[in-house]
């Protein structure tokens, strides 16, 4: 089987939550309908390529030109205001989500917390009032354009490990705009891997299953094929897609989230110092509380909505995939290391466009990309065909 029919076997099945209105799309047109800009050493940002006159070609070329510079592309031009931005809340075409506020389901501590946390986007540098609704209507052109959902593959093979990845990409994060969560963004990089096991001289066979979400790596990332939670539908893992957020998540529901915000940090550092003390030097309570403890008083609350009741993307479902197989040898992945939309210059990073499938914000190769094992934990798993010895 070649990387293609590997990925196709065992593609996922996306299921979205009612009101999204964002969809895993290819670049090309979302890059024509961007300009290219650069911030100078001085923090200034200045324009290269104009709307309209980019694409992904273009694109690497330029990365390769301002090599070390900090790149960004901008896919609105301009937000919405007044009318327009009333016309667009009023569309009849947009789907809702209906939900409850968050802040009505959370202590009122919380609520203090997340209007700090909301105030301190007046000073941090945050996507522009009325940016999400002008994305949504540059999106809805786009998908005209190229109605095809896509996903990027990828299939990297280690020590046994044949990890395939599936990178779905989104014109923008609307996740606080649009369902009461942490941040807005234009671009929006997902992923999930399934990992199948090949013994010399026989066929791969799945093991695991791991899924991004928001900040998690490791063992909370994965599970087995076989564990009865994994949703699927033969050999198509089920994936149900967060509102707005786009966080992958293993079963329908609203899941809890929650953000740490930067000003407390300090006061986290405190609190697992003191814990610490009371742990390790009185010996009260585990090594592992003092950090668990101090996350859970000083985290602010979300819900991410990953309730799967909307369109549905994969093998027998209403809208089935456009595969893109990517490598280093595409121009695009491998040249482009900035931002792939607007560059806020949010400290905390969080409002902030993220970098594209093979990158970090800062140029770094992220570790999903060079170690998928590692990224999922199984570096430290016994490979199949050893674990009979190793409990015999």
């Amino acid at each position: 089987m070649n990387d293609l029919e590997l990925l196709r076997k065992y593609e996922p099945i996306v299921r979205l939550t009612q009101g999204e209105t964002f969809f895993p799309s290819g670049v090309d047109e979302y890059v024509k309908d961007c300009s290219l800009w650069m911030t100078d050493p001085d923090g200034q940002d200045q324009m290269l390529v104009g709307h309209g006159q980019l694409d992904v070609g273009r694109l690497a070329v330029a990365a390769e030109t301002h090599y070390g510079s900090t790149l960004y592309l901008r896919f609105g031009e301009e937000p919405l205001h007044g009318i327009e931005y009333q016309r667009w809340r009023r569309d009849p075409r947009r789907p809702r989500c209906e939900a409850t506020g968050r802040l009505a389901r959370v202590p009122v501590a919380f609520r203090i917390f997340s209007l700090v946390s909301n105030l301190s986007l007046l000073v941090r540098g945050q996507g522009p009032g009325g940016y999400a609704a002008a994305a949504d209507l540059k999106a809805r052109a786009m998908y005209e354009r190229d109605p095809r959902r896509v996903y990027f593959g990828r299939v990297v093979r280690s020590g046994g490990w044949i990890a395939l990845q599936y990178i779905f990409f989104y014109a923008m994060n609307n996740w606080r705009s649009g369902f009461y969560g942490v941040n807005d963004h234009e671009a929006d990089w997902e992923q999930v891997f399934v990992f199948l096991f090949q013994v010399e001289g026989s066929e791969p066979e799945p093991r695991w299953a791991a899924y991004a979400s928001h900040d998690f790596k490791g063992d909370d990332l994965r599970r087995r094929w076989d564990d009865p939670l994994l949703v699927r539908e033969g050999d198509h893992p089920v994936v149900f897609t967060g509102a707005g957020s786009h966080a992958s998540y293993f079963e329908q529901g609203e899941y809890v989230t929650g953000a740490e915000p930067e000003v407390l940090k300090p006061v986290k550092v405190a609190l697992i110092a003191l814990r610490r003390f009371w742990s390790e030097t009185l010996g009260m309570g585990s090594d592992a509380e003092p950090v668990q403890d101090a996350r859970a008083m000083l985290t602010v609350p979300f819900i991410d909505y990953g309730r799967g009741d909307g369109p549905s993307i994969g093998p027998g479902q209403e809208e089935e995939w456009s595969p893109e197989v990517i490598s280093d040898k595409v121009g695009w992945v491998h040249s482009y290391r900035g931002l792939w939309g607007l560059d806020t210059h949010d400290p905390i990073g969080g409002e902030r466009a993220p970098a594209g499938p093979k990158y970090e914000r800062d140029g770094s190769v992220r570790q999903s990309w060079y170690d998928p094992i590692g990224w999922a934990g199984l570096d430290k798993v016994f490979p199949p065909h050893g674990l009979p010895e190793e409990v015999s």
